[in-house]
């Protein structure tokens, strides 16, 4: 197993780990997420039939709006939520998203996540110092 550090700008305190959930697709929120268990919805997705909860999810940016951070904040209260956003690209959604859902969130890094990181490497995010560590699997 190999570690490498990714440092990029904190978007929404706190530290998490998990296995990483790797998308260079952007996320959804509404009618993306069945809030009885995490699982992915939406049938143009890749992540489609797979679970976020207690993940770190590594996505592009996310997509729709406003209504995305209600989806997400949703998980949250279902007790499904993913552990932390790793982001290559920030935008209103991502930002207030981590805030309600209480999320660690890292975005505009040294390098872009969605091409390093993959699918089952363990992720440690610590938003406080910009820092991802992964650990390959």
């Amino acid at each position: 197993m190999s570690k490498f550090i990714l440092r990029g700008r904190k978007i929404h305190g706190g530290i998490a780990e998990g296995e990483a959930l790797v998308t260079r697709s952007p996320l959804g929120g509404f009618g993306c997420f069945d809030f009885d268990n995490g699982q992915v919805i939406d049938l143009d997705h890749e992540w489609h039939g797979l679970s976020v909860k207690g993940k770190v999810l590594v996505f592009t940016t996310a997509s729709g709006s406003s209504a995305w951070t209600i989806a997400h904040q949703a998980l949250r209260f279902a007790d499904v939520a993913p552990a932390a956003y790793v982001v290559r690209e920030n935008n209103p959604q991502t930002a207030l998203g981590s805030v309600v859902a209480r999320l660690p969130c890292v975005a505009e890094f040294d390098q872009d996540p969605t091409a390093v990181i993959k699918n089952g490497d363990w992720v440690k995010v610590d938003a406080e110092r910009g820092i991802v560590e992964v650990t390959n699997r």
